[in-house]
């Protein structure tokens, strides 16, 4: 099983424009990581197909915007991000997909532009058919960040023709980045606790005690988000 995964995944890497050697360097180390864990490849890492581009997403080229579609990216942590999605979708935004800075990239058509839905799954522990089991519903897979997927549908599958918006559609937010209180507020704690051990160790960032600090301080604002977003689910 996971030889035959391993050979389409490498297939559609190469035709995606990785270079063989990369290809070759990738796929044996996904392969020692099977032989060591012993898991399935697509509960593990989800379908080829997907998880292809998420292995290179710089070598695919997002499709031209249609005619009268115009395009917008923006970011937010997972404590907003499902709230906003919400927001921006009533506004007729699609999500496309997630790129390799975490960015939700959207497009909304001038012309005629409907209502989306969105939902967030957490797949930390691979996707284990995730997607065909939301799929009957309508839900289709639009991006992946960390340990995270998005799903998207529009809402005409349940609301019919009263999911198109009537009249021109809002102009597209100017803020591009939104983070929440409890993610600002994560975040200036451990800043300041590293600005302090800076001001005691005299400012200097390499001392013993500063580094070590700046070092703690990383790793305590990774889980402390991740604890927050934990919670948050």
């Amino acid at each position: 099983m996971s030889d035959t995964y391993l050979t389409r995944l490498a297939a559609r890497l190469r035709e995606l424009g990785l270079p063989d050697g990369q290809v070759r360097e990738t796929t044996a180390d996904l392969a020692a990581h099977l032989a060591e864990c012993g898991a399935d490849p697509v509960a593990e890492f989800g379908p080829v197909e997907e998880f292809a581009h998420r292995l290179a997403p710089e070598a695919v080229a997002p499709a031209p915007p249609a005619a009268g579609a115009e395009t917008w990216r923006w970011t937010a942590d997972t404590s907003v991000d499902e709230e906003l999605l919400g927001r921006f979708g009533d506004e007729g935004w699609e999500v496309e997909r997630v790129d390799a800075l975490g960015r939700f990239v959207c497009r909304r058509d001038r012309e005629r532009p409907q209502r989306w839905e969105y939902r967030r799954e957490l797949v930390s522990r691979g996707r284990e058919g995730l997607d065909e089991r939301l799929a009957p519903d309508g839900w289709e897979a639009c991006g992946n960040w960390v340990v995270y997927a998005w799903f998207k549908r529009p809402r005409a599958a349940s609301e019919g023709p009263a999911a198109e918006l009537g009249g021109a559609p809002p102009a597209p937010p100017a803020r591009r980045v939104f983070f929440g209180r409890r993610f600002s507020a994560l975040c200036l704690v451990v800043l300041g606790a590293v600005a302090a051990v800076l001001v005691r160790d005299g400012g200097d960032p390499m001392s013993g005690l500063g580094l070590l600090t700046g070092l703690a301080a990383g790793a305590l604002l990774a889980l402390g988000a991740a604890f927050a977003l934990s919670r948050r689910r």
